[in-house]
C-alpha cells in the first residue's frame, strides 16, 4: 500500500478529499495507522479562517484527535512497537524554552503542532514520540481513547480552577468540552451546573445526567438564577467553555466571594471585556485563563478513560467515514452534532 485516502485543508473552506503518500517514518518517529478520529470546534474553526499556529503550514492533511495502531516504527524509537494501540497529543513542547522549564509546557515558546487525523496513517515527529504518544491497554475502545486530547484540556481547566469536593462549579457552554469540563469536576465530587441553550443538544446533556442543567434561554437573568441555586453565595468556580466575550462577563458575576474564574473559551482576535475592579479587588477573585494540555495531562486523561472515571462517549452522535468529514464539520457548525465520530 502506497497511497491512503486523507482529507487535505488547502486554505479557508478548501478541503480536498485526496489520495496521498503513506508516509514512512524517520527516525525516532512512528506511524500510527488511524482507527478512530474525532471532530471538534477547533477544525470547525480552522476550516472557516485558517489558523496560523496550528496549521502554519498547506497543504496539510486535517483533524487532530485520534488514537489508532501502530503501523511502522522509525530507527531509535523504544517505547512502541509495531501492532501496539496507541494515543498521541496533537503537539509536543520543546523542553528547553523558559515556559517548560517554569513547568507550563501548555505555553512552550516553541509549541509544535501536529495535525493529520482525517486520514488512514499519520507520521508522529520525533518530538511527539518523546514527549506525547502513549501506549494503550489493548482492551481500551479507540472511539474513547480518541478523547484523551480534549480530556487533556478540560483537565487543564479544572486544575487552573483548583475544584475540589464539596464546592459549586458552574459550566457555561454544552458543547463537548463544556460537557468534559463537567464530567472532571464531577468526577472531583464537585456540584456542577451546566448553563446551555434550549434545543436537542441541551436535551442530550440533560439526559446524560452529568450536571444540573440550565437553559439560559429560559429566564432574564441566568446570573441571578445562578446565584439563587447557591443560596445568593455565587459559584466558588465558574468556567467559560463558549469563547464568547458577552458569557466571560456572565461568568465573572455568577462567581462569589473568594471565587475563581476560568476563561477556557478563546474569544476572537481584538475582543475586549470590562472587569468590575471593586469585586476583582474586594472579593479578591481569580480571572485566570486555561489553554491546551501538558504532557502529564493526557497521560492523567489516558489514565481516568481507561478506568472508566471518564465515560465520553456519549458525546458521540454520529459515526461516518473519511467520506463524511465535510458533512461532519458542517453538523458541528450548525450545532446539529456533538461529536463526530470518523472512522478511516
Amino acid at each position: 500500500m502506497t497511497t491512503m485516502r486523507a482529507m487535505v485543508f488547502y486554505g479557508p473552506g478548501d478541503l480536498r478529499d485526496e489520495q496521498v503518500p503513506v508516509p514512512e517514518p524517520a527516525e525516532g518517529e512512528v506511524v500510527l495507522r488511524i482507527d478512530a478520529a474525532l471532530t471538534c470546534g477547533t477544525d470547525v474553526k480552522t476550516l472557516r479562517r485558517g489558523h496560523p499556529v496550528m496549521i502554519p503550514r498547506v497543504p496539510t492533511v486535517f483533524g487532530h484527535e485520534f488514537a489508532g495502531r501502530v503501523a511502522a516504527v522509525g530507527a531509535g524509537v523504544r517505547a512502541v512497537r509495531e501492532g501496539d494501540h496507541a494515543v498521541a497529543a496533537n503537539s509536543a513542547p520543546c523542553r528547553r524554552c523558559a515556559l517548560c522549564l517554569a513547568g507550563r509546557p501548555n505555553l512552550c515558546e516553541d509549541l509544535l503542532f501536529v495535525n493529520g487525523a482525517y486520514g488512514e496513517f499519520i507520521a508522529l515527529p520525533a518530538r511527539l514520540v518523546a514527549v506525547n504518544l502513549v501506549r494503550l491497554d489493548p482492551a481500551t475502545a479507540s472511539a474513547r481513547a480518541a478523547f484523551a486530547e480534549p480530556l487533556a484540556c478540560a483537565l487543564a481547566g479544572v486544575e487552573r480552577a483548583g475544584v475540589e469536593g464539596g464546592q459549586t462549579v458552574v459550566v457555561f457552554g454544552h458543547g463537548p468540552l463544556g460537557c468534559l469540563l463537567a464530567m472532571v469536576a464531577a468526577a472531583r465530587k464537585a456540584r456542577v451546573i451546566l448553563v446551555g441553550k434550549r434545543g436537542w443538544r441541551l436535551e442530550r446533556v440533560r439526559s446524560l445526567g452529568i450536571a444540573e442543567v440550565f437553559d439560559a434561554t429560559a429566564t432574564d437573568d441566568i446570573v441571578a438564577d445562578l446565584r439563587a441555586a447557591t443560596a445568593g453565595r455565587g459559584a466558588d468556580v465558574t468556567i467559560d467553555a463558549t469563547g464568547r466575550p458577552e458569557v466571560w462577563r456572565q461568568a465573572m458575576d455568577a462567581v462569589g466571594r473568594g471565587g475563581r474564574v476560568v476563561f477556557f473559551g478563546g474569544c476572537a482576535p481584538g475582543t475586549t471585556v470590562s472587569v468590575d475592579t471593586r469585586r476583582a479587588h474586594y472579593e479578591e477573585l481569580a480571572l485566570l485563563g486555561a489553554f491546551h494540555h501538558t504532557p502529564d495531562l493526557i497521560r492523567r486523561a489516558v489514565e481516568l478513560l481507561e478506568a472508566n472515571t471518564i465515560e465520553p462517549e456519549a458525546l458521540i452522535t454520529q459515526r461516518m467515514g473519511l467520506g463524511g468529514v465535510c458533512e461532519a464539520l458542517e453538523l458541528m457548525a450548525t450545532g446539529k452534532a456533538l461529536k463526530v465520530l470518523i472512522e478511516p
